[in-house]
């Protein structure tokens, strides 16, 4: 049913119609929003190690420099805009999470070093997600939500439609922008609420008051939102409390942590245990999931390539909306890069480290290219998945005699590659379901992606040696939390000391639940994760749930969560675009409160129960005719 629905599916710009999109002017403007987000997000992955989605907030300021200045009128035109801004977003993740482990292990590396990595990874990611994208974005349309290119779709159909579709995502854009500013830029309330369990020893639960975790966790709906909060569950208030007791009288430290167990409280505990117990199941659980799609990956790369042939050979012409760009063109930019990384002698990775760029490349793409159309870029585990490819490089490295700093290097590349082509393929991948919702044309935004990835690209080393010139990596002003992580990894590895148990521990979890029924990946996603951010998607699950649940008829249902989901986008754009002022603000040193003035965790639970209620109010609400 559901691929028959997705073959009959008319977007909001017909296919027979063509409005302007890959013009000058969007790609200008595109190339100016890929080098600032880029730079906003490289910023804050350094700081907190989390970014922030580009797509929504560059959705809604090219609809008004286009519209409100050039006086432009081209759906197609900002959606080529958005596109061209992930790159940057995509890139600074990438590069943050791996790249500046380098810095703390005192590893030279010059600038061009830097860009020619991720220069490689962007490329690698747009390449390799073009052939899944009638499998993912086209046959399973009804199947993966993909958030954000949903919320995406619905902010710029609106800056069209107007009207009553218009005021859901204003009202949304304006809520979330406003509990995002009081949260973060004027710091009145505090971000998160964490409490403990009466007589539960170290077992703890919590939520972040974020408005744009809600609006993700109603358009993935109840039951994906449930799973990814049972994963984080049962970190927090199974696997910590165990942890802490069958430890609690032990004196011993006991590696990964530095300190005595007994020593350690649940924060602590999960920090130095469940992170590889989750970056474990997280693996096992891409690899399941790759392995269940396999049989359908490799009949849609026939069917693409047979398409592309009855093209070129007259038989059959495809429609404007669903042309790739050329396969050949794919599959030999995809050679020439994997053919320079291995003989460039800039790398040093060699024929081994391109050959594991390739496999762990195109395997993990298609993983996070499928769990981004579910979780959404935010949540996707592209960490992960990277410290999966770590490792397995690093010890194939130590197999084949590498050794030191060299190794140490090689490693650190080849995971900073496949981690930068993960997540532009992730984010690449909600643009194309953007563009899939609104009309677009594919090959133009896969070029724009390829665009834009080479304009933030070519500053992003700049932006990293100086960031650590003027911060200092691993520092309190800078702590790069997933770069520490990554350094711990690759040492560990190459000394001999690295806690297999704890990562093993999370395959098992991963293959257990898969057995009894459940998503092992989103299951293992919010394992991963802090409880906060499951938690707080798994509230926007339930107010889906009681619309689904109050709703009459399957009629008032589908309306209902219509208007609930164009509710949702704006929180999502809302919060987003302010996030991205707050870390321009932070880049260029606007000096903003460093204190939470009022203390009490509850008053942003009340405000965050607010913003429940009114999701809820506005998808039930009946529309005048």
């Amino acid at each position: 049913m559901s691929q028959k629905k997705s073959e009959t599916f008319t977007p909001y710009v017909p296919a027979s119609k063509s409005l302007p999109e890959l013009t000058v002017t969007a790609i200008i403007l595109g190339i100016l929003l890929a080098i600032l987000f880029g730079a906003a997000n490289a910023y804050l992955g350094l700081l907190v190690g989390l970014t922030v989605s580009a797509s929504i907030p560059a959705a809604v300021i090219s609809m008004g420099i286009l519209r409100g200045i050039f006086k432009r009128d081209s759906i197609l035109e900002n959606n080529i805009v958005q596109t061209m801004t992930t790159a940057g977003e995509a890139l600074g993740a990438g590069a943050v999470f791996t790249l500046p482990a380098l810095f703390l292990l005192n590893i030279k590396i010059s600038q061009i070093l830097l860009i020619f990595i991720v220069l490689t990874g962007g490329f690698l990611g747009v390449f390799m997600m073009v052939p899944l994208r009638r499998m993912l974005i086209v046959k399973e349309h009804e199947i993966l939500p993909y958030p954000e290119g949903t919320a995406c779709a619905e902010v710029l159909k609106s800056g069209e439609t107007g009207g009553q579709n218009a005021k859901l995502v204003l009202s949304g854009f304006l809520v979330g922008g406003f509990l995002k500013l009081i949260v973060d830029a004027v710091k009145l309330v505090k971000s998160d609420l964490n409490i403990g369990i009466w007589r539960f020893k170290n077992a703890f639960v919590g939520m972040e008051v974020y408005p744009a975790l809600l609006g993700v966790g109603y358009i993935i709906g109840p039951s994906i939102a449930a799973q990814m909060a049972a994963g984080g569950l049962f970190a927090s208030i199974v696997l910590v409390p165990m942890i802490g007791f069958f430890g609690g009288d032990n004196a011993a430290v006991i590696f990964p942590a530095t300190e005595a167990l007994k020593q350690l409280d649940a924060a602590a505990i999960w920090d130095n245990y469940i992170r590889y117990i989750g970056a474990g199941a997280v693996a096992a659980g891409g690899l399941i999931t790759l392995l269940k799609t396999l049989p359908t990956l490799v009949r849609t790369i026939a069917e693409t390539v047979q398409s592309l042939q009855n093209t070129n050979g007259g038989k059959r012409s495809l429609e404007r909306t669903d042309r790739d760009m050329p396969m050949k063109y794919v599959l030999l930019g995809i050679i020439l890069l994997i053919l320079i990384i291995a003989f460039v002698p800039l790398t040093e990775v060699g024929l081994i480290g391109a050959i594991a760029i390739a496999i762990f490349g195109f395997l993990f793409v298609t993983v996070a290219s499928r769990i981004v159309g579910v979780v959404g870029s935010s949540s996707s585990p592209v960490s992960g998945m990277t410290i999966a490819t770590l490792l397995i490089v690093a010890l194939v490295f130590k197999l084949f005699g590498q050794h030191g700093a060299t190794g140490i290097l090689a490693t650190l590349t080849v995971a900073a590659i496949v981690c930068t082509a993960l997540a532009v393929a992730g984010d690449i991948s909600q643009d194309l379901k953007t563009g899939y919702l609104v009309g677009g044309t594919p090959w133009k935004q896969q070029v724009a992606m390829l665009i834009g990835v080479a304009a933030s690209g070519l500053v992003m080393g700049f932006m990293l040696v100086l960031f650590n010139q003027v911060y200092g990596f691993g520092t309190a002003a800078m702590p790069a939390p997933k770069a520490v992580l990554m350094k711990i990894l690759v040492q560990g590895i190459f000394n001999g000391n690295l806690p297999w148990t704890l990562i093993i521990i999370g395959a098992a979890i991963a293959v257990a639940v898969e057995f009894m029924g459940v998503n092992s990946l989103v299951f293992a996603v919010g394992l991963y994760l802090p409880i906060n951010i499951s938690m707080t998607v798994f509230f926007g699950g339930i107010v889906r749930y009681f619309v689904n649940r109050f709703s009459k008829s399957d009629q008032e249902r589908e309306a209902s969560v219509e208007r609930g989901t164009l509710y949702a986008a704006g929180l999502i754009a809302g919060e987003s675009l302010i996030g991205v002022i707050v870390a321009v603000l932070i880049w260029v040193k606007v000096p903003l409160p460093a204190n939470v003035i009022i203390q009490n965790q509850w008053l942003p639970f009340v405000l965050f129960l607010i913003v429940c209620w009114l999701l809820y109010r506005v998808s039930m609400k009946k529309r005048k005719a």
